[in-house]
């Protein structure tokens, strides 16, 4: 071993001795030991089983899908996750999707796309007369995926313009795509897989009436030899930013005809006869509960850019432990770990992993139990309720989530100087694979709209007289909103600072002010006469966007808090760690408000803000002891990771060089050698494009001489 390697060795683990805490003890306690067992009999496989080594050389764009699909095809013989377990523990269905998606975030796509999307809908929106679909995804006899994003349309799902227009002739759906601009687009496995899809289209019955978006079976390639059926046109839309594994297709319909079975009829069907029935009275729900399926993407979509978070943290952390670079005296060096500026750029989002992964744990167990009170057909006004907040709560934590990773990801890559640039080290893998999530399931930005929508809703019903309440009991607060709003930031110390209690009532203060504010601006809008569509668009800057992002990291924030500081439950060894978790993360969500507090006069007292940072440096400071440690708690073993820079030894440089010195193609000449050694060039000997600029350049001068330019410009 060389004595860099060495000291790096050395180096991991006295950052790993100074830890107060045990890293696997407290993974254990926050994922459960039963779904820690799964994570490590999954992980084992992947080490183990030889579709899972990784390729001996990069591979081709059609290699990589042809690759997944192979991978998909062991997932499906392994079975991972019989029903019984998801009965016994549904968690599980949340630690499939991290475990594989950690290892590889196409493949995890491609396998959830048909075996959670695809079936999960059809189970969810349909009836007795379509389980045998559910069936054949079992045994991959069919390969779904899940059709609602047009070429022109993707976050208004109400302006979708494929048609499926019921001929009670033949008891028949003509499906048909009106033109180009309505062909589906980036679904996903459709490129080159799918035998059958989730179709979203208008519904129109014979009488001309149309009916509103519904979803329906749709067979789309022959599954004996993957050909397009009569009617479709389907394929792939080429090469994207990252997860190339998965491929995404187009999709169109040329009248093509569908038997009336195939809709999914437990929001609305049509009989025979061409009558439409529907248990909805008012379509708005109806359209709703249709669409119910995307909460579900959503909620699972937060645990994946936590998944990425917590992968780059671990990646960043372990390598600034043992990078190093500069000294306080010459010929010697310490390593970054040690400078409060790398502090400052890594420990808020390494303590975001915690606060974000317990978030969107508890979100989980929100989501399941509302699944199981709809599969037990409950229609009480709780679980409706209840299906109104995840829809609030997962229409911004999908946002947090995915935006906390985006950007920790490119600071990651900066904080680990060029080699965070270098692919074998991951980051790049990373920063494009959660790139998507800020898009698919709903754009960010116009989700939040949802979040704030919901909040204002819940103001109404105040400003009635009415108490308000949700059973998750994320805005029972609001209660609370006049006495709230008489509050100021009482802190008067960095000491002060660091109460749990401190951050959540400071996030209380900011919701009401920004929900008073969000609404008063939207009836200023209405003043001014504009229509409501555009008095909501008029108010989303530093007003609605800003509540529901200041809402959804105080569920996530006092979630945490509860766990850390109130939960009895919570081991006492892992107390302190978490608690300076909760306060790190706490402060600095609060310092990108801090313009808001001083505006709205919770901060009277003009050292707040000083306050406030002075706080974060200091926990940041006394973080470094436990960093490693932390970064471990959510890291996959090696095998998984896959970042050389990121290696649980700490062996950066011996890792990173012989990932690169046993690269195919390292320490070989290219095919292309003789590009250089022929042919050499003759310099000046090919200067046509020079005298042809002279020219343009004589006409030019004598064009403003002769004081004509029109004309020189038309020879020109």
């Amino acid at each position: 071993m060389s004595q860099a390697g060495t000291s790096q060795l050395e180096t991991i683990r006295q950052y790993r001795s100074t830890a107060s805490f045990n890293p696997r003890s407290l993974w254990r306690f926050m994922v459960t030991d039963d779904v820690a067992d799964y994570f490590e009999a999954i992980w084992e496989l992947f080490r183990t089983d030889p579709v899972f080594q990784p390729p001996a050389r990069e591979l081709l764009r059609e290699e990589m899908q042809e690759l997944t699909l192979r991978r998909v095809k062991r997932l499906f013989e392994l079975n991972l996750l019989p029903e019984e377990d998801i009965m016994e523990n549904p968690m599980k269905a949340n630690a499939l999707n991290i475990a594989v998606g950690q290892y590889d975030f196409s493949l995890a796509a491609k396998y959830l796309l048909d075996v959670q999307m695809f079936a999960g809908v059809i189970q969810g929106s349909g009836s007795e007369r379509h389980h045998h679909y559910i069936k054949k995804v079992k045994n991959m006899e069919v390969f779904g995926c899940f059709a609602l994003t047009e070429l022109s349309h993707g976050s208004n799902t109400k302006a979708m313009r494929t048609t499926a227009t019921y001929d009670p002739s033949t008891q028949e759906f003509v499906i048909h795509t009106p033109d180009y601009e309505a062909t589906k687009w980036w679904v996903g496995n459709m490129g080159h897989t799918a035998t059958h899809c989730i179709l979203f289209a208008q519904l129109y019955t014979a009488d001309g009436v149309c009916h509103g978006l519904h979803n329906f079976i749709a067979p789309i390639r022959d599954p004996a030899g993957l050909q397009a059926l009569p009617g479709v046109t389907v394929g792939d839309i080429g090469r994207k930013l990252g997860q190339n594994g998965l491929d995404n297709g187009f999709l169109a319909f040329n009248h093509y005809r569908i038997p009336r079975e195939n809709l999914l009829n437990k929001t609305g069907d049509v009989k025979p006869d061409g009558q439409y029935v529907t248990p909805y009275k008012d379509p708005a729900k109806r359209f709703g509960a249709q669409l119910g399926a995307l909460s579900g993407g959503r909620v699972g979509l937060t645990a994946v850019g936590t998944t990425n978070l917590q992968m780059v943290m671990a990646i960043a952390v372990r390598y600034s432990a043992v990078r190093r670079q500069f000294g306080p005296a010459e010929g010697q060096e310490i390593p970054v770990i040690e400078y409060q500026l790398q502090q400052w750029r890594l420990f808020p989002p390494l303590a975001a992993c915690f606060v974000l992964h317990n978030f969107s744990t508890v979100l989980f167990r929100h989501f399941i139990r509302l699944r199981f009170s709809m599969m037990m057909g409950d229609k009480s006004e709780e679980t409706s309720e209840l299906g109104r907040e995840i829809h609030a709560l997962s229409s911004s934590s999908k946002p947090l989530a995915s935006w906390t990773a985006r950007d920790a990801i490119q600071e990651c890559r900066e904080a680990c100087g060029g080699h965070g640039y270098l692919a074998v080290n991951r980051i790049g893998a990373l920063r494009d694979d959660n790139d998507p999530n800020c898009t698919y399931e709903g754009d960010n930005n116009v989700l939040l709209q949802q979040t704030s929508n919901y909040l204002l809703g819940m103001y109404e019903e105040i400003k009635q007289g009415r108490t308000v309440s949700s059973p998750a009991n994320t805005v029972d607060f609001l209660n609370r909103m006049a006495a709230i709003t008489a509050q100021r930031f009482a802190p008067r110390s960095v000491q002060e600072c660091r109460h749990g209690d401190v951050i959540v009532k400071a996030y209380e203060w900011l919701i009401c002010f920004l929900l008073k504010e969000s609404h008063a601006k939207m009836n200023g809008e209405l003043r001014k006469g504009k229509s409501t569509f555009e008095a909501r668009n008029d108010s989303q800057v530093y007003y609605c966007r800003s509540l529901a992002i200041a809402y959804i990291e105080y569920v996530a924030i006092s979630w945490f808090y509860d766990m850390a500081f109130v939960d009895t439950e919570t081991p006492a060894e892992h107390r302190p760690v978490l608690q300076m978790c909760s306060l790190l993360h706490g402060l600095w969500s609060m310092h990108k408000h801090l313009a808001i507090f001083y505006q709205g006069g919770y901060f009277v007292n003009g050292d707040a803000g000083k306050l406030v940072s002075d706080a974060i440096v200091q926990l940041c400071s006394e973080m470094k002891k436990e960093a490693v440690s932390l970064a471990d708690v959510f890291a996959p073993p090696d095998h998984v990771l896959q970042s050389p820079i990121g290696h649980s030894s700490g062996q950066a440089y011996r890792e990173l060089y012989q990932s690169v010195i046993t690269a195919p193609g390292a320490l070989t000449r290219p095919y292309w050698w003789e590009v250089f050694t022929a042919n050499k060039p003759v310099p000046g000997s090919r200067s046509e494009w020079r005298d042809e600029m002279r020219a343009r350049q004589e006409a030019r001068e004598a064009a403003a001489e002769s004081g004509v330019p029109g004309a020189t410009a038309s020879k020109l």
